[in-house]
C-alpha cells in the first residue's frame, strides 16, 4: 500500500512539472500543437499511438527503454520520437521538416545526443560524459534528448552510473534507452524505465515498403522480406548493400558444414568465428532462425511458414533426420549463447560448447 502511495504521489509529481513547463512554454510564446502518430516511420503503429497519447496529455515519463532483436528499427523508432518532441511546427508534431525535425534526423541538433557503444561495450567514460551534457539546459528545444544504442552492451559500472540520473532525473531530460534484449539489464534500471518492446512487423507490410517507398523490384522485395524475420532495418540494410546477403549465405554454408564435421573442425570453425565478436551477435541470430526453421518443419508446418526459405532442402533433411529433442536442443543452445554473450563471456569458450550441442548429419547438395 506504502508503495501504491508512493507511486502515485510521484506520478501527481511529474504531471505538476509537466503541466508546468507547457504553461512555460505558452508565456515563451510556444505553440500549443497537437501530436500526430504519422512519425513517417515503417510498422510500430501501436507504441506510437501510446507516445503521441502521453504528449498530447502531459504525461511523458523521463526514460524510455526500447528493446526488440536486432536490426527492427529501435533507433529509428528513438529518433522520430526526439523529432516529435522537440518538433517546432505550429500544426501537428513531428513535422519532419522544421529546423528541429531536420537536424535530428541528421544528427546534429543542438538537443540531440546518440550514444553508443565503443569496441563492444558501453563504458562508463561515456556515460559520464553524458551526465555532464544533460547537466546542461535545453538551447534551442523542449527537452534534451539523449539515446542510449544497444544498451545491453553496457558493462556493470555504466549501468550504475546511469542509475543516478534515472533516479534524479532533470525536468527537460528525455533518455531513450535502445536494447535488443533486457535480460542482462539491472532490474533497478528495468524499474525506472517505462518499456516499449518493439514486435516485428509482418511480411507483407515490409515488402510493400521495399516497392512502394524505396522502389525494390518485386521479386526482391519478397525475398529480403521474407529472410528480414521481421527487422526493417535489417530488409534496408540488404537492400542497399548486396554483401550483407553474401556474409548470411557464408555463415549458413559454415553452419550446415559444420553439421557433418567433426569436432576439432567445429573447433577450428569457433575459433575462427570468436575473432570477430562484433559480428557474432548477427551470426547467432541468423543461426536462431535457422534453428526455428528446422524445428517448424519437424513438426510439420508448412513451408512457407519458414524464414531460410532459400535453405529449405537442407532443413529438410534436418526435419527428417534429426530427432526433434536434438533440432530444440540446438535451437536453445544458440539462444544460450547469444545470452553468454551479452554477459560478457568468453566467446571463444560460449562458441565450443555451441559446437559441442549441434547435431552431427552430413547433408547432402541440392541437386
Amino acid at each position: 500500500m506504502q508503495h501504491q502511495i508512493t507511486r502515485s504521489c510521484l506520478e501527481k509529481d511529474d504531471s505538476a512539472i509537466l503541466h508546468k513547463r507547457a504553461f512555460m512554454g505558452k508565456m515563451c510564446g510556444m505553440s500549443e500543437a497537437q501530436y500526430s502518430d504519422n512519425w513517417r516511420i515503417i510498422g510500430h503503429e501501436w507504441a506510437i499511438r501510446h507516445i503521441t497519447r502521453s504528449l498530447n496529455a502531459d504525461r511523458l515519463r523521463h526514460a524510455y527503454l526500447i528493446s526488440g532483436v536486432a536490426r527492427i528499427g529501435k533507433t529509428t523508432f528513438a529518433r522520430a520520437f526526439a523529432q516529435a518532441v522537440n518538433c517546432q511546427s505550429a500544426a501537428a508534431r513531428p513535422c519532419g521538416a522544421c529546423r528541429a525535425c531536420q537536424l535530428t534526423a541528421q544528427g546534429n541538433y543542438a538537443d540531440f545526443t546518440l550514444i553508443e557503444a565503443q569496441g563492444g561495450s558501453l563504458k562508463i567514460e561515456q556515460i559520464r560524459e553524458m551526465t555532464r551534457v544533460l547537466s546542461l539546459r535545453p538551447v534551442e528545444g523542449r527537452y534534451r534528448v539523449l539515446i542510449l544504442r544497444r544498451f545491453q552492451e553496457a558493462s556493470t559500472q555504466a549501468m550504475d552510473a546511469l542509475l543516478k540520473t534515472l533516479e534524479e532525473p532533470p525536468p527537460y531530460v528525455l533518455l531513450l534507452l535502445t536494447a535488443d534484449t533486457t535480460e542482462s539489464l539491472l532490474a533497478t534500471i528495468k524499474s525506472r524505465c517505462q518499456p516499449l518492446n518493439l514486435r516485428p512487423l509482418p511480411t507483407q507490410v515490409i515488402r510493400e515498403a521495399l516497392v512502394n517507398r524505396h522502389n525494390s523490384e518485386p521479386e526482391r522485395a519478397a525475398l529480403i522480406a521474407q529472410l528480414s524475420g521481421g527487422r526493417m532495418g535489417w530488409a534496408l540494410e540488404v537492400l542497399r548493400d548486396d554483401s550483407v546477403l553474401e556474409q548470411r549465405a557464408e555463415w549458413l554454408d559454415l553452419l550446415e558444414r559444420a553439421l557433418g564435421e567433426s569436432r576439432a573442425a567445429r573447433f577450428d570453425h569457433a575459433r575462427a568465428l570468436s575473432e570477430d565478436r562484433v559480428s557474432l551477435p548477427t551470426l547467432l541470430a541468423l543461426w536462431q532462425s535457422y534453428w526455428r526453421d528446422a524445428l517448424l518443419l519437424a513438426h510439420h508446418t508448412a513451408a512457407a511458414a519458414i524464414t531460410n526459405r532459400d535453405r529449405r532442402h537442407a532443413l529438410e533433411q534436418i526435419a527428417r533426420s534429426v530427432k526433434t529433442e536434438e533440432t530444440y536442443q540446438a535451437l536453445l543452445a544458440v539462444r544460450r549463447t547469444l545470452r553468454y554473450l551479452q554477459a560478457n563471456v568468453n566467446a571463444r569458450l560460449a562458441l565450443d560448447a555451441l559446437m559441442l550441442d549441434l547435431p552431427h548429419l552430413r547433408l547432402i547438395a541440392a541437386p
